[in-house]
């Protein structure tokens, strides 16, 4: 008798794990999958800019270094720094695919890290428009492993629409992560 209770104990035991386990995974299965062009307010249109300076000036045929361009270059850059954010992605649960750039690493791991949509953001080329940057934290005591820099990861955490500006880049969003993986 005792036997078969520890049995029944034992299985109503590996039962709640399964149960547990497969709560866990719904969790994760509840986060929205975005693109990067979510992030994007439908009515933002940067482009209107740079359209009027071609009409205008037929960027095409002038040189880099020529004051048109590099007026454009300007106003575009501070157009890219004040991007709006898309509000209706505040607070929500999700996950993003990106590439990592650390900001705050021990060597080992990461706990804080921009996740930009292209590879050599920030660092050889111009950085992203605000509302394509987001800094990623880290939930307190746990890092991040990062394979590389640059590493192509999933983040799933609830995302803010919290701007914030670093030495690398001016962040539209932010984002506590609970889930870090490699985007295999």
């Amino acid at each position: 008798m005792l036997m078969a209770r520890n049995v029944l104990s034992l299985s109503l035991f590996f039962l709640l794990a399964c149960a547990c386990a497969g709560s866990l995974y719904a969790a994760d299965e509840s986060a929205r999958e975005l693109e990067w062009t979510d992030l994007v307010p439908e009515d933002y249109n940067p482009d209107a800019i740079f359209e009027q300076y071609q009409e205008q000036y037929n960027l095409d045929q002038l040189e880099d270094d020529d004051p048109v361009v590099v007026e454009l270059a300007k106003k575009l850059d501070e157009v890219w720094k004040q991007a709006p954010v898309n509000p209706e992605l505040n607070g929500q649960r999700v996950r993003l695919p990106g590439f990592v750039l650390p900001v705050e690493t021990d060597g080992e791991a990461t706990s804080s890290f921009l996740l930009v949509p292209y590879y050599g953001a920030c660092i050889h080329v111009p950085p992203p428009p605000a509302n394509q940057t987001v800094y990623v934290t880290m939930q307190a005591g746990k890092g991040a492993v990062i394979r590389k820099l640059f590493d192509t990861v999933w983040v799933t955490g609830v995302i803010r629409t919290e701007p914030l500006s670093t030495d690398l880049a001016e962040a539209g969003y932010t984002m506590e992560a609970v889930l870090v993986e490699p985007y295999d």
